[in-house]
């Protein structure tokens, strides 16, 4: 069962739902429940004539099932970032964590929210990973991206380019190939190879471009090594993503934010997947935000909404222990 929230309903978020579950076109596996308000829900698949049937939670009628938290008016401003759409996407991811607690679902899926409009709400969030790692207590946690063969992890996410830079240590660099190790094993149920990207041009070839990968990145790789990860690295930067995309490893871990998503977006735009690792739940989310620009023209593409759905029952099913 993935519980899917709706995002931020001012963007395509609703849209793209909708489409993902429209007449099940990709056979998306189990039951699906969109977290939102019904009404809104309704009045889109009305608007955008789309072939899909809806009910209430827990009804087993084979329809699409709304947990409808009735927390939307009909008054709310298409493509604007407001306080209200921003505090009723803040209340979805609630009720889907709620929901996850209690055992009526086994995943998340997210649609895209506005960062100003929660901020708006009243909420300090930087994002859904932030709020989802504040609501289940957990302190370790990091971003990735799921690109066919390709997985990613990321050292730093959204910071400027010369802090994340200062964020590359030894120490560092380690922590997240452990974490790597330990979480894409859970998530794929089997020890998985690990590719570490250079920081510097051809990681920085023997020290010609930089002292980074002799300094921190390898050390760090040589540890993991010897406490009996398999890790390799670092390679550089404008090739490793090709290998892993190609299926030479299990996933790559990135040194900054664009490093990982220029790769995961020119290789899978529109198919790639967010994964937010270290949380106890599986949760995955669209790799793009709530295009406020085509919001409400009903012609957003859903091509990552069903991919993200998709690999949220893959990944619960995967990552599930026998009893």
């Amino acid at each position: 069962m993935v519980g899917i929230t709706i995002g931020d309903a001012a963007g395509i978020g609703p849209e793209i739902v909708l489409k993902a579950l429209a007449k099940n076109k990709m056979n998306l596996p189990g039951r699906h429940v969109i977290i939102g308000d019904a009404a809104v829900l309704h009045r889109i698949a009305r608007s955008f004539e789309l072939d899909i049937s809806l009910c209430e939670f827990g009804d087993l009628s084979g329809a699409v099932e709304i947990f409808d938290l009735k927390n939307l008016s009909d008054s709310f401003q298409i493509g604007a970032d407001t306080a209200t759409t921003g505090n009723a996407s803040a209340e979805c991811i609630e009720a889907a964590v709620d929901l996850w607690r209690q055992g009526k679902i086994d995943a998340v899926c997210t649609a895209p929210i506005s960062k100003k409009a929660i901020a708006l709400a009243g909420y300090t969030f930087q994002g859904h990973t932030e709020f989802l790692a504040s609501l289940t207590g957990t302190s370790d946690f990091a971003m990735s991206f799921f690109a066919e063969k390709l997985r990613v992890v990321l050292l730093s996410t959204h910071v400027s380019l010369t802090e994340a830079i200062k964020l590359i240590h030894r120490n560092s660099v380690l922590h997240l190939i452990q974490f790597a190790d330990r979480e894409f094993s859970t998530l794929l149920g089997r020890k998985v190879s690990i590719a570490v990207a250079g920081l510097n041009p051809h990681a920085s070839e023997g020290g010609m471009f930089g002292s980074e990968e002799a300094r921190e990145i390898g050390p760090a790789v040589n540890e993991a090594r010897s406490m009996g990860m398999d890790v390799s690295g670092p390679y550089s930067p404008d090739t490793v993503f090709l290998r892993g995309y190609k299926g030479d490893f299990d996933c790559v871990v990135a040194l900054y934010h664009d490093q990982a998503t220029i790769a995961v977006k020119s290789l899978s735009f529109g198919s790639g997947v967010n994964v937010t690792l270290g949380l106890p739940m599986v949760r995955t989310s669209v790799d793009h935000g709530t295009a406020f620009d085509i919001a409400g023209k009903g012609i957003a593409d859903a091509s990552s909404m069903v991919a993200a759905i998709k690999l949220a029952g893959e990944l619960a099913l995967s990552s599930r222990k026998p009893a």
